[in-house]
C-alpha cells in the first residue's frame, strides 16, 4: 500500500505543478486596481486555497486520531501533492526571519497560510511537532521513501551519535536567526532549507546539494528533519510547552520495544523526548497492541489468574 501511494505522489507531480503555474497569481494581490477589493471578493479570490487548506487540515486531524497506518500515509501522499508541488505552502525559516523583522505577508491577501502558521502554534502547543509529522511537505516526502525503499538499506547512527546529533538543527536555526540580524539577508534559507524544491527554482549547486541530502535520506531515515531543519528546531523548542502527552505505562520504565521502533529517536528509556517527537503514531498504535505491549500482556495474565482463582470448581 505504501509503494502504491508514494508511486501515485510521484505520478501527479507533473500535473500538479502544471495547476500551480496557472494559478500561481492567486497568491497575489493586482496592484493595478484603483481600489482594493472587497472582502467577499478577497475570500472568492481565495477560496481554492482555503478550501485546499482546510480539506488538508481535516484529513491531517483524521489520521492523527484514528492512528491508521494506512490513513496516515495517505495523509502524507495528499501533503506532497497539495501543499508541496501545487501550492508549495511550507513553514519556513524565512516565516521566523518575517517574525523577527515584523515583515509578514498582509493578512487579508495571504489567508491560507495565516491558516497554516496559525494551526503549526496552536498543534504544537496541544499535541507536539505535528506539522512536522502530517503537513511538512517534504518531511512527508522523506517519510514515503523510507516506506518505500527496502528496510536493509538503511543504517541508523548509533543512539550516542543520534542523540547528539539532533542538537546539530538548534546550532543551524541559532547561526541562521544570527546571520539575518546581522545582514538582514533572508536568502540563507536556500542553502539550509530544499524546501525551494517544490517551486523548482533552485540554481545548480543548490539541486547538488538536493540531490546529496535525498541520497543520504536512503540510508539514514529522515535525515532532514532529525538533524538539519531549522524549522523543525523551532516547534521542538515551542513543543515543550505541549499538553496533550503521549500517555506511557509503569512497564515503559523497562521495555525497550517503542524505543527501539521509534524512527525519530525521540524515546529514551522511559522518556519521550517531546522536541523530537512528530507524533507518527508508532508507539501509540505498539501501546494499544493487546498482543505486543507488555501492559496488556500483563494485564490480561492477572485477569485470567484472577478468574482462575474465582472459579467455582464443578462437583
Amino acid at each position: 500500500m505504501t509503494r502504491f501511494l508514494a508511486a501515485f505522489a510521484i505520478a501527479v507531480v507533473c500535473a500538479c505543478t502544471l495547476a500551480r503555474a496557472q494559478s500561481a497569481t492567486q497568491w497575489q494581490f493586482n496592484d493595478e486596481d484603483d481600489k482594493p477589493p472587497t472582502w467577499t471578493e478577497t475570500l472568492r479570490s481565495q477560496a481554492v486555497d482555503l478550501g485546499v487548506f482546510a480539506g488538508f487540515t481535516v484529513l491531517a486531524l483524521v489520521s492523527f486520531f484514528r492512528k491508521d497506518k494506512t490513513l496516515k500515509y495517505v495523509t502524507l501522499a495528499v501533503c506532497v501533492v497539495l501543499l508541496g508541488f501545487w501550492k508549495s505552502q511550507l513553514i519556513t525559516i524565512v516565516n521566523i526571519f518575517g517574525l523577527i523583522s515584523l515583515d509578514l505577508p498582509i493578512f487579508r491577501y495571504s489567508l491560507a497560510w495565516y491558516l497554516l502558521a496559525a494551526f503549526t502554534v496552536v498543534s504544537t502547543v496541544l499535541w507536539g511537532r505535528l506539522y512536522c509529522g502530517r503537513m511538512c511537505a517534504f518531511g512527508a516526502l522523506t517519510q514515503l521513501m523510507d516506506a518505500t525503499l527496502p528496510a536493509s538499506w538503511r543504517r541508523e547512527p548509533p543512539a550516542w551519535l543520534e542523540r547528539r546529533a539532533s542538537f546539530i538543527k538548534y546550532g543551524i536555526l541559532a547561526a541562521a536567526i544570527l546571520y539575518f540580524l546581522i545582514t538582514r539577508d533572508r536568502f540563507i534559507y536556500r542553502y539550509i532549507e530544499p524546501f525551494w524544491m517544490f517551486g523548482f527554482h533552485g540554481s545548480a549547486v543548490m539541486w547538488t546539494l538536493l540531490a546529496v541530502l535525498l541520497v543520504a535520506t536512503v540510508f539514514v531515515r529522515n535525515l532532514y528533519c532529525r538533524f538539519l531543519c531549522p524549522v523543525g528546531a523551532a516547534l521542538g523548542v515551542l513543543s515543550n510547552l505541549t499538553v496533550f502527552q503521549i500517555k506511557r505505562w509503569k512497564e515503559c520504565n523497562t521495555c525497550k520495544i517503542c524505543e527501539k521502533a521509534c524512527e525519530w529517536g525521540a524515546i529514551q528509556g522511559p522518556k519521550i523526548i517531546k522536541s523530537e517527537c512528530v507524533r507518527c503514531d508508532d508507539c501509540e498504535r505498539l501501546y494499544a497492541d493487546t498482543k505486543k505491549c507488555p501492559h496488556w500482556i500483563i494485564l490480561l495474565k492477572d485477569l485470567k489468574r484472577q478468574s482462575s482463582a474465582t472459579a467455582v470448581p464443578l462437583s
